[in-house]
């Protein structure tokens, strides 16, 4: 469908297919996901704040996830729930790509405190000596500013560049406003932002994968080379956890940006996996990290004794 750009304000995003029998329980579904997603990444951000013991270099970077995670969820839970009950999938224009700004910003975000994780782990599992040197307070301010400010000024270059063009087209191809789908909506010349957005994905994939293939690599090694037992086994346990994490996030969005530019890939799978950057880490984050890290488990329990239970008795 085209039309004049100058009269296009409202967008279409793709159907969601739910008979009347279905949409109450996905309401239902998707409400409680998104509760659970912020109740259990608020659990983590306040039991990190109020626990001295946690502030260390590794939860303090820690800090900068769920914060992230409770980002991308509530730029795609409201307007979904809202589009189930409204059975309306019509966004503005403004909305779309602020939308699309938060996804983009979420999952970059993601990467980059993943990647800055996992150098935190391999000073600390293979430069200890070192590692209260290295990850001093002002050098981990330091990182962090660095995490948010190379995260924002990419994802804010790619958005000006999509902003410049008049879209032609009204129908969003996925569940959500991402990149991929709005350049869809265009009918101009659009190789710079294809130039600037592979450049994107290079950076903000490619930089973390080579990162976390390095540092595990060389974690790895000295885990093997030590003969301590313990030490070994609780550094396999962190690597793992933190590992399992980043393969989910970047797998996925490997697998979407490579769906959007093959013409016969199936919409559904597309949809599925674009449904899936937003839904499990999120959601696993707070759980794997709160089960597995025990500093951390001991000091949700605590928390909890403290502040919810107490109050109860």
């Amino acid at each position: 469908m085209y039309v004049n750009a100058s009269y296009m304000e409202l967008l279409t995003l793709a159907p969601l297919d739910l008979t009347a029998t279905s949409m109450y329980p996905v309401f239902v579904f998707g409400t409680l996901t998104y509760l659970i997603i912020v109740l259990c990444n608020l659990l983590v951000l306040a039991t990190i704040a109020v626990s001295k013991k946690l502030h260390k270099p590794m939860f303090i970077l820690l800090f900068n996830l769920p914060i992230s995670d409770m980002l991308g969820s509530t730029a795609f839970f409201p307007h979904l729930l809202f589009s189930i009950v409204t059975q309306n999938r019509v966004i503005s224009q403004p909305a779309c790509i602020t939308q699309a700004f938060l996804i983009h910003f979420y999952g970059s975000g993601n990467m980059l405190i993943l990647s800055a994780m996992a150098y935190d782990r391999y000073i600390a599992i293979c430069c200890p000596l070192r590692y209260n040197a290295i990850m001093s307070p002002k050098k981990l301010i330091r990182i962090i500013i660095l995490i948010w400010l190379i995260n924002f000024s990419m994802m804010f270059t790619l958005f000006l560049l999509l902003a410049r063009f008049r879209l032609c087209r009204t129908n969003v191809a996925d569940l959500y406003c991402n990149n991929p789908s709005l350049m869809k909506l265009v009918c101009e010349d659009t190789r710079i932002n294809n130039i600037y957005g592979l450049l994107s994905v290079v950076i903000l994939m490619g930089g973390p994968l080579l990162m976390i293939i390095y540092t595990y690599a060389q974690i790895l090694r000295t885990c093997v080379m030590t003969n301590q037992t313990d030490a070994r086994k609780k550094a396999f346990q962190t690597c793992g956890t933190h590992l399992v994490i980043f393969l989910i996030l970047q797998i996925n969005t490997i697998f979407t940006f490579i769906s959007h530019r093959i013409q016969s890939a199936s919409p559904y799978i597309r949809r599925l996996l674009g449904i899936s950057i937003l839904l499990f880490p999120p959601f696993l984050d707070p759980i794997i990290y709160g089960l597995k890290t025990k500093e951390l488990k001991q000091s949700i329990e605590i928390f909890l004794k403290r502040n919810i239970f107490s109050t109860k008795l």
